[in-house]
């Protein structure tokens, strides 16, 4: 004869077994605080402000242009290259006060052409270089 213990084989257990869940759960715990400080950590620098100031052309102002292929030009003179534009540039250079160089770069024109005329004007000793740009 068997003995019956309050259970038969009949019935189901009604109940939810939360083990696996609660280790699934700290599991996460775990990840997520060993993730977060690496997160959060990050060298503090203080970056620029946008600013959008109008500039004037003022008539003593150099005004550098490149077009689209790359050519140079001081005003609306053509310039050769770079060291030609660097022998046109050193008598703004002696000025006192020297006057500011304003960069019109095309938007098509690889940065190549607009580092030359930067890497000559430098060369003379001009101190002031600006770019003109279009407002939004």
């Amino acid at each position: 004869m068997a003995m019956n213990i309050g259970q038969t084989d009949d019935e189901t257990i009604s109940t939810i077994n939360t083990t696996p869940l609660v280790d699934v759960m700290l599991v996460l715990l775990i990840i997520f605080l060993i993730t977060i400080p690496v997160v959060t950590t990050s060298v503090k620098v203080n970056l620029p402000k946008e600013s959008n100031v109008i500039r004037e052309t003022k008539p003593e102002n150099v005004i550098v242009s490149v077009d689209g292929q790359g050519n140079i030009f001081l005003y609306d003179t053509p310039v050769k290259n770079g060291n030609d534009l660097q022998d046109r540039m050193k008598r703004f250079a002696a000025m006192k006060p020297q006057p500011e160089v304003q960069i019109r770069g095309d938007a098509q024109t690889d940065f190549e052409s607009v580092g030359r005329v930067m890497y000559s004007i430098q060369r003379t000793g001009i101190v002031k270089v600006s770019f003109i740009t279009e407002p939004n």
